[in-house]
């Protein structure tokens, strides 16, 4: 098997964690809809996917066998947290001292990068639908594909 070919599953997962964060900035700040504190979690968990891919490319295959693993236990922790927000946090009155609302505060990220990690709605007021499905269902289902690609990888590389 040729090295692209090892490397696309990291490429994928890069390019689908970088697009969901653009994504979410565009139906920030184009469409103006303004994000929750577990929509700022799931943010964060894709960055981190995001880096973690793009360190399992420019390392050796000890870092994306590593890359591809913290990716599935990420993976699975967003779809926790998009689940959380469906099922949970939205039909609470405030979403905020959840967890996400304090993680992302205690790690001072909303207030050292607000353009990316600002938390400005509540969890009620976030849950919006695009093409009929809410957002936080799109959020999970690409969180499922990247485990699943993520997944694949990590049984090829053993």
């Amino acid at each position: 098997m040729s090295s692209s070919r090892n490397r696309l599953p990291l490429v994928l997962i890069a390019l689908f964690s970088f697009g969901a964060l653009a994504v979410a900035l565009v139906s920030q700040y184009v469409f103006f809809m303004q994000p929750c504190a577990w929509c700022v979690l799931q943010r964060l968990i894709y960055l981190v996917i995001g880096l973690l891919a793009v360190l399992g490319l420019v390392g050796g295959r000890l870092a994306a066998k590593l890359a591809t693993l913290l990716t599935v236990l990420l993976s699975a922790g967003g779809m926790v947290a998009g689940w959380y927000q469906y099922s949970v946090a939205s039909h609470l009155e405030t979403c905020a001292q959840t967890f996400a609302d304090r993680f992302i505060s205690g790690l001072g990220l909303d207030a050292s990068v607000p353009t990316l990690f600002g938390i400005y709605a509540m969890c009620k007021d976030a849950m919006v639908t695009v093409l009929g499905v809410q957002y936080v269902v799109w959020s999970m289902a690409l969180f499922a594909i990247i485990l699943l690609v993520a997944l694949a990888a990590f049984m090829k590389r053993r």
